[in-house]
């Protein structure tokens, strides 16, 4: 079914979101702001482990992705590849490059079109293109092992047509019941739901989350910093989120999950060994987490907490200011529908996954309050006022490929608009590899953000 936990994950800094923008693939989703889509989700493998092993399936190890750029004739066409790694017992390093070739093209097309005569100078002039340092971005990824449950990351990359190096830095140890985190980043890369980019110069973060219990319990507390000031990525000139704004913030949250089936084939012995004259063969499905028909419902609800040092804007001409202290609920609810076993060549996968989300209860509990008051909508409202209908649709096509459909919808609520309102789309084709059990190589396409790029994807329910 959808991932209900992202419900909670949605109120903390650190939500990773895919972006073909990022040599690591990943921008942090706003806390504060309505749940990103389920399939915008980065994967829970690091960028340059996926190019290694992606790398193994593409024409010399280049893998393409498209996202547009503020110079536009560097084209929005990308590729990418693991140019070097090493590792030992306990640590590897790993070097990624990637190129754009429009401007390239386009200078060589150039310069071609007015030669007269070639001569040794003009060989030159196009070898001179290929120096050209905004065609370029490199990334340095290092992880070094520190205790079997402890591990340090770090990270740099550099895009040739921007000013300045991106810096990462985090500490993950594993304890028996929780997961402690702490990160930093300068700057680090954020995105909104209306699909922008912005950079905070500096983000600190520490967390401390719980492992899931068996009842369903699960909390998580942290402390986040914001220094500098945010700047767009984009050619916009809106204000920041709020949330982004330099201060320190102490957060905690908990939340109880809940599903129940309503039937379920279960998957027996005799489904998964095949019996023919040639003898027993071991055929499970493609991927393990969909290998039984089934119709579920569950639901996740929960509270956050929060208290800021600092609630003022640090814009003079903004005169925003955040709450110093706040408390709200939240909650989703999802219907999930599946037939197949996802073994065969054709028609074994049908699903849906039709989830409510409610981001936050006072925020919407306000905005119900001036519908039934009639009062005038007001159109600085809260973002997280309006409940968002999530819908998901996945349709096998051949063997283990799959076409997945994930859609956002705005539930209306301002006086004299009510309604469905298209907020989100992503569109992919899965490639599932039954030998990693649930994991998938997915191609997919964003039209609102105009990105798209191949990821590897493991164990994303």
């Amino acid at each position: 079914m959808a991932n209900m936990r992202t419900a909670m994950d949605a109120a903390f800094w650190d939500l990773n979101i895919s972006t073909p923008n990022a040599l690591d693939a990943t921008a942090r989703s706003i806390p504060g702001e309505p749940k990103p889509l389920d399939g915008s989700k980065a994967s829970r493998a690091l960028r340059i482990q996926q190019l290694s092993l992606l790398g193994n399936g593409f024409p010399l190890g280049i893998i393409p992705s498209y996202s547009p750029t503020p110079n536009k004739e560097l084209g929005s066409f990308a590729l990418q590849s693991l140019l070097f790694k090493a590792t030992t017992s306990n640590w590897w390093i790993g070097f990624i490059g990637q190129f754009r070739p429009k401007k390239l093209l386009s200078d060589i097309k150039a310069e071609i079109s007015s030669v007269d005569e070639w001569e040794l100078p003009v060989l030159k002039d196009i070898g001179k293109h290929f120096l050209e340092k905004s065609l370029y971005a490199f990334n340095v990824c290092s992880q070094l092992s520190l205790t079997p449950s402890s591990s340090l990351l770090l990270s740099t990359e550099e895009h040739g047509e921007k000013k300045g190096r991106r810096f990462r830095a985090m500490l993950l140890n594993k304890l028996p019941e929780h997961d402690v985190t702490l990160e930093a980043a300068w700057p680090e890369l954020f995105i909104d739901h209306k699909g922008r980019y912005w950079e905070v110069p500096e983000s600190i973060s520490f967390d401390c989350s719980s492992l899931v219990s068996e009842k369903g319990f699960r909390y998580r507390f942290g402390l986040h910093k914001n220094g500098g000031h945010p700047q767009a990525v984009d050619n916009i000139t809106d204000e920041p989120p709020l949330n982004l704004m330099q201060g320190i913030c102490g957060k905690a949250a908990f939340s109880y999950e809940k599903s129940e089936d309503l039937w379920r084939v279960e998957e027996k012995k005799e489904d998964v060994v095949i019996e023919t004259d040639k003898g027993r063969f071991y055929r499970p499905s493609y991927d393990i987490r969909l290998r039984e028909p089934h119709a579920a419902v569950s639901g996740i609800i929960g509270g956050t907490l929060e208290a800021w040092l600092n609630n003022g804007s640090s814009s003079p001409s903004d005169s925003r200011h955040r709450r110093p202290f706040g408390v709200d609920l939240f909650g989703s609810l999802c219907y999930t529908f599946q037939h197949g076993k996802f073994k065969e060549t054709f028609g074994d996968l049908t699903r849906i996954d039709a989830r409510l989300d409610i981001s936050s209860a006072s925020a919407l509990a306000k905005q119900v309050t001036k519908v039934f008051r009639k009062a005038s909508a007001d159109n600085a409202r809260d973002v997280r006022s309006s409940p968002r209908f999530e819908l998901i649709l996945q349709q096998q096509v051949a063997g283990p490929i799959v076409f997945r459909v994930d859609s956002k919808f705005l539930l209306n609520t301002p006086v004299g608009r009510p309604g469905l309102q298209l907020e989100d789309f992503i569109c992919s084709l899965n490639y599932s590899l039954r030998v990693l059990q649930s994991g998938k190589v997915v191609a997919w396409y964003s039209p609102k953000r105009k990105e798209g790029m191949i990821e590897l994807r493991l164990f994303e329910f």
